[in-house]
């Protein structure tokens, strides 16, 4: 991991051993640890001292970790908290969180969920620099835990591009602002992300958007012009939707990976881009390749390291920290104070599909805070909204799906993009803008993929 400043860490428990082992990989994740054993000496160390991150046990010989969060949470507004135990109590861990606990993580616990759980709390302490909604990315599951370790991996290596993997929704671009902040350390307040949606752009004004154009390229060219990759220089560039660039312009897309040079259009100077790279895609690039509508070499160039952003569904068991961080953010948005999640509505939540993942998740909770009382305490979930059909336990029969049109067999992934799109579209009546928020996706994508397959625009009745 790129470490350009240090971060204080105060260890509470009792287990020596223990937290001499923690010590040790503080110190080698860029942190400047302090041990101590009880609560009454982890009250004088914050009374002397700011620690950016506790790591609390809640077993201690003089009273508990839970009892003594109060304190500290008063004490240290600004620190950040984990709570380790071998303890666990659902009920305890659910009242932390609601407080303000960071992470709530059960013992025993081995050094490369610790790591990442310091790199976590990294991106947390330098936040400032990132969209508020890179709390997402958190979770205790071994599969998020995974998802942390290789962005650290990846970040030792600036040089490296990256190629982000997972369904639409699954929050790419938040793990590529969190590989940002890991790769620039605290200079990623100063460090330029840009992000360059490629479907949105047309195919000739892709060039010269992505490498710039001097004056006079082409009609209404009257000045010179710096495009994203120059905007980037010293930063990351991060490629969304990379799948969706037209064939013939794929390879000057693979000579800028491969030598970090471009040429504006109309220019005669070629210019070095030294910065981070990263890509993104929904797609099997290996299908892709295949079917003839994605270049092997760039393929090969693309994935020198890849990260697989899992649905949601694979990993449910991060789905209530991750509903409280959308949550919170969502009422800070909306400056207004956060409603509980009832028991019954989280119960909801894990028996529904999440087509559209995390983006998913966080639509539902908006339009369900939104229509909340502001004096409520407790969020008034949509839940017609939830039971419009993707849910586990549903038993309504579905919709048939005709199959797509055309000579070339589709591929496992695009046959069940194709068979939820039709499905949707049915549930909401054939409504184009219903149906992309509800699968997560933006109008202009579905309207990509309808025009894909003309038998699912048939469906389509209404732009709303």
């Amino acid at each position: 991991m790129a470490n350009t400043e240090q971060f204080s860490c105060l260890l509470v428990d009792d287990d020596v051993g223990f937290t001499s082992m923690l010590s040790k990989i503080v110190t080698e994740e860029g942190g400047k640890p302090v041990s101590c054993h009880t609560v009454a000496a982890a009250s004088e160390q914050i009374e002397q001292h700011e620690f950016e991150l506790v790591i609390l046990d809640n077993g201690l010989p003089d009273g508990s970790g839970y009892e003594f969060y109060s304190h500290l949470a008063r004490r240290c507004p600004a620190s950040v908290v984990a709570m380790i135990t071998g303890a666990p109590e659902l009920s305890q861990a659910v009242e932390l969180t609601r407080n303000g606990l960071f992470d709530y993580l059960t013992k025993p616990l081995d050094a490369s969920a610790f790591a990442a759980l310091l790199g976590r709390a990294k991106l947390r302490l330098r936040r400032p620099a990132l969209d508020s909604d890179a709390d997402v990315l958190l979770g205790n599951s071994a599969k998020m835990r995974e998802v942390a370790l290789q962005l650290q991996q990846a970040a030792r290596h600036a040089a490296a591009t990256v190629l982000l993997l997972g369904e639409t929704g699954t929050g790419k671009d938040l793990a590529a602002r969190f590989l940002h902040s890991l790769t620039f350390g605290g200079a990623a307040s100063k460090a330029a992300y840009v992000a360059l949606n490629c479907p949105n752009v047309p195919a000739d004004m892709f060039e010269s958007e992505l490498f710039g154009s001097e004056k006079g390229a082409y009609t209404g060219a009257d000045r010179r012009r710096t495009g994203l990759a120059g905007a980037a220089e010293g930063g990351t560039l991060f490629l969304d939707e990379v799948a969706e660039i037209p064939l013939e312009l794929q390879p000057k897309l693979l000579r800028f990976l491969e030598t970090h040079e471009y040429r504006p259009l109309g220019g005669t100077s070629l210019l070095q881009f030294n910065g981070r790279i990263v890509a993104a895609t929904n797609r099997n690039l290996g299908e892709e390749v295949r079917c003839g509508r994605f270049r092997e070499d760039l393929l090969y160039r693309l994935d020198v390291f890849s990260v697989r952003l899992p649905p949601l569904r694979e990993h449910l068991g991060d789905l209530h920290t991750i509903a409280e961080a959308l949550l919170s953010r969502l009422c800070e948005k909306y400056q207004r104070p956060k409603p509980s999640l009832s028991e019954g509505d989280l119960r909801a939540l894990q028996t529904h599909r999440f087509p559209g993942n995390v983006r998913e998740l966080r639509n539902l909770l908006e339009r369900s805070l939104l229509r909340t009382e502001a004096s409520a305490t407790e969020l008034s979930m949509d839940l017609e909204w939830l039971r419009g059909g993707n849910s586990m336990s549903s038993i309504r029969p579905a919709a048939p799906v005709l199959p797509p049109s055309g000579a070339r067999a589709l591929s496992a992934l695009e046959q069940q993009e194709y068979e939820l799109i039709a499905k949707t579209l049915a549930g909401e009546n054939g409504g184009i803008r219903r149906a992309a928020a509800k699968l997560g996706l933006t109008h202009q994508a579905l309207l990509r993929r309808l025009q894909k397959w003309p038998e699912l625009r048939q469906a389509a009745t209404s732009p709303e």
